[in-house]
């Protein structure tokens, strides 16, 4: 008996540091110790989105390449009932960030997205891809157009070119919250808020206001959330 208790202390310490080395990682984290028995996914979106090129080796990133084959993962798991993103963001990449909005967007299981310091630009599409949203009071986001870095030819196909790949933002946004594409373009466009740029600031509830969250809350709220959602998608299951 004080042998099995032994065997366990150890298999519990283990999974400890498992988990600790996953998060330190990955960012990432499977939470199945609740009252419900239900197994939940947490991903966190934090620092700058690295797409093709990869950042200096002291920069934050999450990279899509490691977040994509996750997502496919969680999808075809048949444990995996719904999925928490924590994002602090400040963008990043765009084509990055629209592939892991568009994957978010497309996933089967319930989902919650959950704003904490900050979710700006290339990181609002991935707030609003999740079934639900929250922010908490103090975090902010900064809607603005589509910047390029590097050289830039000063023609019109360039022209058009970033008028499509905006389109292809404002589309996705408005397709999955409440705000208008008028609205939207009217934050981007702002001049009179950021001091050395045009867009717009919103914080917190300003945020749900503007119809692009769908409530304030924190973690608690998030987590609740997430387990009705389950709950909901397993009762309407086994109507069928």
């Amino acid at each position: 008996m004080e042998q099995n208790n032994e065997q366990k202390k150890e298999q519990e310490k283990e999974n400890i540091k498992l988990d600790e080395e996953r998060i330190e990682k990955t960012g990432q984290l499977t939470l199945n110790n609740n009252a419900d028995k239900k197994t939940i996914h947490l991903i966190s979106i934090i620092g700058e989105i690295e797409g093709h090129d990869n950042l200096g080796s002291t920069s934050k990133t999450t990279k899509y390449e490691h977040i994509l084959p996750q997502l496919a993962a969680i999808e075809d798991s048949s444990e995996i009932e719904g999925v928490l993103f924590l994002l602090n963001t400040m963008g990043g990449d765009v084509e990055a960030g629209l592939a892991i909005a568009e994957m978010i967007a497309s996933l089967s299981k319930p989902t919650v997205s959950l704003v904490l310091g900050g979710s700006h630009s290339i990181g609002v599409p991935i707030a609003v891809s999740t079934s639900y949203s929250y922010i908490v009071p103090t975090g902010t986001m900064v809607i603005h157009p589509v910047r390029m870095n590097g050289m830039v030819i000063g023609v019109s196909q360039t022209f058009d070119y970033f008028k499509q790949i905006q389109d292809r933002i404002t589309g996705f946004v408005c397709n999955h919250c409440d705000i208008k594409k008028h609205r939207l373009e009217e934050l981007m466009m702002e001049t009179g808020i950021l001091t050395k740029d045009i867009g717009t600031i919103l914080v917190g509830d300003m945020a749900v206001r503007e119809g692009i969250i769908n409530e304030v809350g924190g973690i608690k709220e998030a987590v609740k959330k997430l387990h009705a959602m389950i709950a909901e998608k397993d009762k309407n299951n086994c109507r069928k």
